[in-house]
């Protein structure tokens, strides 16, 4: 019998940039994503971070179990309604960084 390894989880980083007078409102729209995103089926991760030196470019940070679960994702009511309104919110197309784990470099809990 042979023995398939689980598959790596999908880890990303979004950056999201809100246009020069879009700042609260895509805040808003970003916060209105978390909890439903964090309760979907394959979501282990999705923090929403904002960059402390440039208000206005926000970061969120999404572990999914596979690509299957962001599809998912990106096809759910919220999502798409938040992507109804890149047009008006955002400065620039948002970046999905895909990442990679290294073994080997978790933190230690002491």
């Amino acid at each position: 019998m042979t023995h398939t390894p689980s598959p790596q989880p999908l880890m990303a980083l979004a950056k999201v940039k809100a246009r020069p007078s879009q700042r609260a409102s895509l805040l808003s729209a970003l916060a209105a994503l978390v909890e439903p995103s964090r309760a979907e089926q394959g979501c282990s991760d999705y923090t929403l971070f904002e960059l402390h030196d440039e208000p206005g470019t926000f970061y969120v940070r999404e572990t999914w179990a596979d690509q299957e679960a962001l599809d998912f994702h990106m096809a759910t009511p919220h999502f798409r309604a938040f992507a109804a309104r890149f047009d008006e919110l955002l400065e620039e197309p948002i970046r999905l960084t895909r990442l990679n784990a290294v073994p080997g470099a978790r933190p230690s809990h002491t």
